[in-house]
């Protein structure tokens, strides 16, 4: 199908804006600049009984972490969510919106971690700092409301695949123990071999030539193939926790999150894979326009509550 008339004003909006193309500044410059384009507005921050923020140590320093607890008695499951922006923009305000909404509907706590940037920070700082702060919810989050043996990750676009590396990481390291994992049109394979990148090479938003230019920067001195930073190219998806996959229909990482979701599957985990149509990567943050990223909220809400016995 063609982009839904909504995806339509969206990217209107953004063209009347004069937003710039995602590789188009250098690292730094663009970070500044997209993290106050995407940042969660003040009339989109709907409230949430608890909102906080702290530092954790990480190897080498310390992150920032945003932590929102709905209105729940008792202690409650933890989703632990790791922002996209290429490993190279975004931060804890610009995924704000999607957090609290993620938090009131699955009535979780959702623990955001700011990991460090390439290409200051190439691959895998980013992985190991997400890990250390699942580590760190598991090791604390009694401490704030958490039921340290229900806990997931989540993630969209590099947060996707820092939300699959980090589940390959605690089962390789045998702690701890995840319960689901939701990946969001993940980044999978370093390679960008697979035909939705040349199908998709100049979709909205994100094409080949800018996926190109982030990959460049996270890479660091890491084979493209390595599990650390390309998931899809693990040795074994066996005994990873279920899985929700969804991916968008004009996105050149489509395929490589749908052949993710199928290895999986056929390694024997769980998965409910989803393909939104008629949207472009980076539709999950435009709900307020886009239904089908209200829809997504609603079904990752359902796969959450069943996998949390909630």
């Amino acid at each position: 199908m063609p982009l839904t008339a909504e995806s339509l004003v969206v990217l209107q909006v953004l063209k009347d804006a004069g937003v710039k193309a995602l590789h188009e500044l250098p690292a730094a410059e663009g970070r500044d600049y997209f993290n106050a384009v995407f940042k969660t507005k003040p009339e989109d921050q709907e409230p949430v009984t608890r909102i906080e923020d702290r530092r954790i140590p990480v190897s080498g320093g310390d992150i920032p972490i945003r932590i929102y607890a709905p209105q729940t008695a008792g202690n409650r499951p933890a989703l632990v969510h790791f922002h996209g922006g290429g490993w190279v923009y975004l931060n804890l305000d610009t995924h704000d919106g999607y957090c609290r909404q993620l938090a009131n509907r699955t009535g979780c706590v959702v623990v955001a971690v700011e990991y460090r940037k390439a290409p200051e920070f190439p691959a895998p700082t980013a992985a190991e700092d997400c890990y250390a702060a699942l580590q760190w919810v598991a090791a604390n989050g009694g401490s704030f409301g958490v039921d340290t043996a229900k806990l997931g990750v989540v993630g969209d676009s590099a947060g996707g695949n820092l939300a699959a590396v980090v589940a390959q990481l605690a089962r390789d390291r045998k702690s701890p123990k995840l319960a689901l994992q939701l990946l969001t049109y993940p980044a999978t394979d370093g390679t960008m071999s697979h035909a939705s990148i040349k199908e998709n090479a100049t979709a909205p938003i994100l094409g080949e030539a800018e996926m190109s230019w982030f990959w460049n920067h996270y890479l660091g001195k890491n084979d493209k193939k390595n599990p650390i930073v390309s998931p899809l190219y693990a040795e074994s998806l066996a005994g990873l926790p279920p899985a929700f996959v969804s991916t968008a229909e004009f996105d050149p990482l489509r395929d490589e999150g749908e052949s993710y979701a199928a290895k999986m599957k056929a390694a024997g985990v769980e998965v409910d894979q989803r393909r939104y149509a008629g949207v472009f990567h980076g539709f999950m943050l435009m709900g307020k326009i886009i239904p089908e990223a209200r829809q997504l909220v609603d079904d990752q809400t359902a796969f959450v509550k069943k996998h949390f016995a909630m």
